[in-house]
Parts: structure tokens; C-alpha cells; sequence
């Protein structure tokens, strides 16, 4: 890319993502190796990122400077850009309009509306963020559907934990205790000069206090350390594995639950790891195959196990239901963007169909673990109480845990919570029948 202007690739890339419903990281995927320079790169990735934090608000101001839509949606991301530049960055203000006013390129007619957008801004800041913060939508940065929701389920903390959503969140890791130990680990990382401090909520959990790309960290590309957020680090200890069990990970790309697995209790039987799509399933390869650990891998539709089951019982199964997400929004802020009302109502019937579709493949005193990233009653506790209501040989078993809180089935953990993201667990256990 000759002539980078950082903001011109920025505003193609939100297009994509606001425009055409791509996910930001597949869509950084498609533009950021073709940048040459590491600062570049990241300064793309953290523009994209903090306009899709703050695309509530961002559009809300946005619409009060304008007397009509912006119609051309690379020079309407430009504008919001720009606002993003001018209230959440150390950019200097006149570099920060100057640069974003030249990235509309070709787009002559443009220049001069930029122009006057941002610069009406500066002028009439503290009035445009004082009608921001009288607008719900602006003030929490979250849509309407997803407040009204949230404010459902979580009556009492829903603006607390939307404004949590909004926070950049650190960077977790899980230490492979195969390779090394925590304590060893963390030497090491201190050395290389980066601050982290062992999780409270998990012991294999490493939290590094400035993000930085996975190539900086030591011994990421031989499997010694894998990046994962503390609350998913809870799902292989609560599997209860024993040496010898047949387990089974259902939606497991991309593979950072099954490699904890394989680490937990490399003297399993078998772990078969099954997943939709071949890009998927190829990322779980990826996964295994940087810790140098083996499983069965299955592209395979996990609602529909006659195509792909071989008939032997699972001693253990994780159910890593595809979900709302609306607990990691802080990692992946498009989702603000992204989810609508109907995509739960899908989503909530998909999980259903997999829990009825993996039941039958469980052993009797076999345990099944239903896992989600969500923080909406309607995925987690709710789907439970369905469940097992109309399962009469369901049993769910407790967790005892300090983390989280006890859901009238299963467990909750809500985003910032020890440092974690929004995930909730639970336990299920199969009877054997009665003789």
C-alpha cells in the first residue's frame, strides 16, 4: 500500500464491517498484512476498534452535526473516524482532522464536509457530549434492543456492566503446565520485559498488563503459553477428567478449550473435536498442532451425530454453545454492531437442538458441560431449566466455585469480573437407569 493514509484503510475496513455484516477480525485479515509497518498495523487495528466501541455515541453525535445522512459509507466511517480521533486519542486535534480529511483521496466533495463536521465539533464539544449522555443509546454505547434486554436480566448493575463492555480488556493467557509452571513462566515474561500477574480466579491464568502481539510473547509458537481469557480456562477443570475417559468438545474451534483438555489430562482415551466448517475445524488443527498435542478433529454438524458418531459413549462432553457473545463485546466491540434480536432467538433454539443432539451420546454417570460466553438469562439459565425439566435422567451438579455467581442453574461470571469476560457454566449429569 503506497502512500499509506491509515484512516483511508480504517474507514474500508468499518465499511466492510457496518456495510456488509463482516466480522472486524476477518475483515482486518483481508487488509492488515498488506501494511508493511508494525505501528501502522496497529494503529489501523485500535481505530477500528475504538470507533466500533463507541459507534453509539459516535453516530449519535455524528447525526446532530449533519442535516442529513451521510450516504457514502467510506466517508461517513471517515467522520466517525475522525470524532473517534478528536475525543479518544492522544492524536493531536489538527492532525487528527487534517489527516482524516485527506484520507477521502478521490473524494473531492467530501474533503470540505469532513472538514466542517469535525471542526463544528471542536467548537461545540462539551454541548454535542452533554446531548450524548441525555440519549441512553450514546451514553452506554450499546443498541437499544441490547440495553432494553440487559437491563431485563441484570436490573440493578445493566449500566454498569455496559459501561464495563466498553473498557479495553487485558490479555489473558493460559500457561501449558505440561511445558512449564506459572511461576517459571511469569520469570520469563518479566524478563522479556513485559508486566503480568497470575489470575486470582484461575492457576493455569496469566494476565499481562499492556496488550502485545502473540509474536512478543516467549515461547508462544512452541505451545508453552496459549492466549485465552481467564473464564474460559474454567471449562477443562470442571470437566472432572479422569485418565482413560472418551471425551467429546462440541463447537470447538478454535481449539483453545481442547488444548487445555489434552494438557489438563493428556491420558484420555480419546478427544474428539468437532466443529461446523473446514476453516474452523482447520484452526483447531492449528491450535493442536502448536502444543504439539493430537486429537480426533470432525467437520461435522453437531446437531445431527448419525452422520458423523461412531457409536461408542462419551465419558465427557462439552457443549461450547455458539451464543449471543454479548459476554466478550469488549474483545470483539462489532458485535454492537453486528447481533440482532432475531440472532438470539436463533441462536437459543441452535443450542437447544445441540444439547438434545449430544445427550444420547453421553455414557450414563457421564457429565455433560454446557458452556457459554454469554451474559442473557434466555442462553444460559434458562436453556438449563428447559433442559432439564424434560430430561428425566438429567441431574445438574453444583459448582462450588469463588468465582462468579451461583444462576439458579449454573453459574454466571459477568464481564470484569476477577478480570474476566462474561461466560456462565453448567454441569449436568447423566443417571444410569433404573434396573
Amino acid at each position: 500500500m503506497a502512500h499509506l493514509n491509515s484512516r483511508s484503510v480504517a474507514a474500508s475496513i468499518l465499511a466492510q464491517v457496518v456495510g456488509e455484516g463482516k466480522i472486524l477480525t476477518q475483515a482486518l485479515e483481508s487488509f492488515l498484512p498488506k501494511i508493511p509497518h508494525e505501528n501502522d498495523r496497529a494503529f489501523v487495528q485500535a481505530l477500528c476498534y475504538g470507533v466500533l466501541r463507541w459507534y453509539w455515541r459516535l453516530d449519535h453525535i455524528l447525526t446532530a452535526l449533519t442535516r442529513k445522512p451521510i450516504k457514502d459509507l467510506e466517508v461517513r466511517m471517515l467522520a466517525l473516524l475522525g470524532l473517534y480521533q478528536l475525543n479518544y486519542t492522544r492524536v493531536k486535534p489538527h492532525a487528527a482532522v487534517a489527516e482524516t480529511v485527506a484520507a477521502a483521496g478521490p473524494r473531492g466533495w467530501a474533503k470540505p464536509l469532513l472538514n466542517g463536521v469535525l471542526r463544528s465539533y471542536q467548537r461545540e464539544q462539551i454541548r454535542l457530549e452533554a446531548r450524548a449522555e441525555a440519549s441512553e443509546v450514546a451514553a452506554l454505547a450499546h443498541p437499544l434492543w441490547l440495553i432494553d434486554w440487559m437491563r431485563q436480566d441484570w436490573p440493578a448493575r445493566y449500566a454498569e456492566l455496559l459501561n464495563r463492555n466498553n473498557e479495553a480488556p487485558p490479555l489473558a493467557l493460559r500457561v501449558n503446565r505440561r511445558r512449564t509452571t506459572r511461576e517459571a513462566y511469569l520469570a520469563r515474561i518479566e524478563a522479556a520485559g513485559l508486566k503480568a500477574r497470575p489470575s486470582e480466579a484461575c492457576d493455569t491464568a496469566i494476565i499481562v498488563e499492556t496488550p502485545v502481539p502473540v509474536e512478543r510473547l516467549p515461547g508462544f509458537a512452541e505451545g508453552v503459553v496459549s492466549v485465552q481469557d481467564t473464564a474460559a480456562q474454567l471449562a477443562a477443570p470442571l470437566l472432572n477428567l479422569s485418565v482413560g475417559q472418551r471425551v467429546l468438545d462440541v463447537c470447538a474451534a478454535p481449539g483453545g478449550k481442547a488444548a487445555h483438555i489434552l494438557e489438563d489430562c493428556p491420558e484420555l482415551r480419546e478427544l474428539v473435536a468437532v466443529d461446523i466448517a473446514p476453516e474452523r475445524t482447520a484452526k483447531i488443527q492449528a491450535n493442536l498442532a502448536r502444543a504439539a498435542l493430537q486429537a480426533t478433529v470432525l467437520t461435522a454438524d453437531a446437531t445431527r451425530p448419525e452422520t458423523w458418531w461412531d457409536g461408542h459413549g462419551f465419558d465427557r462432553i462439552l457443549v461450547d454453545a455458539p451464543c449471543s457473545a454479548t459476554g466478550v463485546i469488549r474483545r470483539h466491540p462489532d458485535i454492537k454492531v453486528l447481533r440482532h434480536p432475531s440472532d438470539v432467538v436463533e441462536l437459543t433454539d441452535l443450542q437447544r437442538r445441540i444439547l438434545e443432539a449430544a445427550w444420547p451420546l453421553l455414557v450414563p454417570g457421564g457429565q455433560l458441560l454446557y458452556v457459554t460466553c454469554s451474559v442473557l438469562r434466555r442462553e444460559n439459565e434458562a436453556q438449563i431449566d428447559e433442559f432439564l425439566k424434560s430430561h428425566g435422567d438429567a441431574r445438574e451438579l453444583p459448582i462450588e466455585a469463588d468465582w462468579g455467581t451461583a444462576a439458579n442453574h449454573g453459574r454466571q461470571i459477568l464481564m470484569g469480573d476477577k478480570d474476566m469476560d462474561g461466560f456462565y457454566y453448567a454441569r449436568v449429569e447423566k443417571l444410569s437407569p433404573c434396573i
